[in-house]
């Protein structure tokens, strides 16, 4: 059982690492366009996102998928961006209005990438394990706790703006999004892989 602390502790830190700030900027960019009463739509994403994380860790730890790292780096902040994107895009169906089937497909599309992103280091770290499952669950576990202080955090920061602040809340996706785009754009110039 303290393994499996272990490996909650170190899914937790993973996310709420400010200097691998990647993570954190992803999941601001995915809660956004909603709400506290959309709370459960951005509950479900953070979930989709969790388990395709943890199952594209599950795939290169037991070596069935072998990624680019390279490649994998610069994808990260393409998920960002689009996420972003996405989010000015459809401007117009936010909140009740709005089916997230499309925003999780993209979300596990996302989750899949950035599990690559972080699988060899995982990979290293597991390497002296003889049962593999106990850390992708410890791990997996603290992901999704630390994604929900996240997403429950720009709930809150959304909340504020735009009730104390009185913003609109078109305004404040446009707002925010654009200032995510801003910070991913150096990201995506560093890990250019070509």
């Amino acid at each position: 059982m303290e393994n499996f602390w272990f490996y909650i502790n170190m899914g937790l830190n993973h996310v709420l690492d400010f200097n691998a700030y990647d993570h954190i900027l992803f999941l601001s960019a995915l809660a956004i366009p909603f709400t506290f009463k959309s709370w459960k739509k951005v509950l479900v994403l953070a979930t989709v996102f969790t388990i395709t994380h943890c199952l594209s860790l599950m795939l290169s730890v037991f070596d069935i998928v072998v990624m680019d790292v390279g490649l994998i780096e610069f994808l990260i902040p393409v998920t960002i961006f689009l996420t972003a994107i996405f989010n000015i895009v459809y401007l117009k169906r936010l909140q009740g209005q709005t089916n997230i089937l499309l925003h999780a497909l993209a979300t596990a599309f996302f989750g899949l990438i950035h599990g690559f992103g972080f699988s060899n280091y995982f990979k290293m770290l597991i390497a002296g394990e003889d049962e593999k499952i106990t850390p992708l669950l410890g791990f997996a576990t603290g992901i999704e706790i630390s994604q929900l202080i996240i997403v429950m955090a720009v709930l809150l920061v959304a909340y504020a703006v735009q009730n104390l602040g009185r913003i609109k809340q078109p305004n404040f996706v446009l707002v925010a999004s654009i200032i995510v785009l801003l910070i991913t754009i150096p990201l995506l110039y560093q890990t250019f892989p070509w």
